[in-house]
């Protein structure tokens, strides 16, 4: 199965948690959703034009954490709306809270995270087309980490020939990308292991409808300091061995 694989860095990152209101909360990493904006972005497609030939039913995405990571609240110095004549500052400003991803020292670390991409038969020409532009790196707009604010730069894109796997209920699993909980049968961490693990409830597809509806949600285990999870699944994985050290890895779906 061909699988392309997109390192991407920035120096911050906030990808809003879609059930929270006055508190920006952010994920760890971006949702599927999220990919799938950012790779429709790179192509020029239209916004919300893509939710329906990119659902998970087509295209797959996996994703992974590069670097150590944590998170910090900050202050946002917003406009004050109540009315529509108040975004000229008539009701001076408020401040809300504003939570940020970063690397474990911002002065010096960075936001680094591997995309993974596959596809469905149904979804092949939509893969081939997404492929063509990522190798000749003609990207229609910029990516971001989340906001506007956030730039971020693609350092490598890969194309491997992935090895299907089915999982031995008997055996531990390394598992270096995100999962979704339903199909991790165990957790088997070594309690003096300072591996870090977050488990999210992340969105994962739209409706056809251009609104924004969520049609799927998914919880997701993930690592956040870069460090392989030791699982025993209940589905298929993958096997990246080309790259330079070998990698196990599931599709949010």
């Amino acid at each position: 199965m061909e699988v392309i694989s997109i390192d991407i860095s920035g120096k911050f990152a906030h990808f809003r948690k879609f059930y929270v209101n006055n508190t920006a909360l952010s994920y760890s990493i971006p949702p599927r959703t999220t990919i799938m904006g950012m790779l429709a972005s790179i192509q020029g497609k239209d916004r919300d034009s893509y939710y329906n030939e990119m659902a998970s039913d087509k295209i797959r995405i996996g994703v992974r954490i590069l670097c150590p990571i944590k998170k910090s609240f900050h202050r946002v110095n917003l406009l004050s709306i109540k009315n529509v004549n108040d975004f000229r500052g008539k009701s001076g400003r408020t401040q809300v809270p504003f939570e940020v991803v970063s690397g474990l020292n911002p002065k010096t670390d960075f936001v680094k995270y591997r995309i993974y991409i596959s596809y469905y038969e149904e979804g092949k020409p939509q893969f081939e087309a997404l492929k063509k532009v990522l190798q000749a790196r003609d990207f229609t707009y910029n990516l971001t980490l989340g906001t506007a604010n956030f730039s971020a730069s693609v350092e490598a894109v890969n194309i491997h020939q992935a090895s299907e796997k089915d999982a031995n209920p008997k055996d531990v699993l390394m598992l270096h990308s995100a999962v979704c909980t339903d199909n991790v049968d165990q957790l088997k961490i070594d309690p003096d292991s300072k591996l870090l693990i977050e488990e999210e409830l992340l969105p994962s597809d739209f409706m056809d409808n251009n609104d924004r509806e969520l049609s799927k949600i998914q919880r997701v285990l993930y690592s956040i300091d870069n460090q392989p999870i030791p699982v025993i699944l209940k589905s298929k994985y993958y096997v990246l061995s080309e790259l330079e050290q070998a990698e196990n890895i599931t599709f949010i779906e």
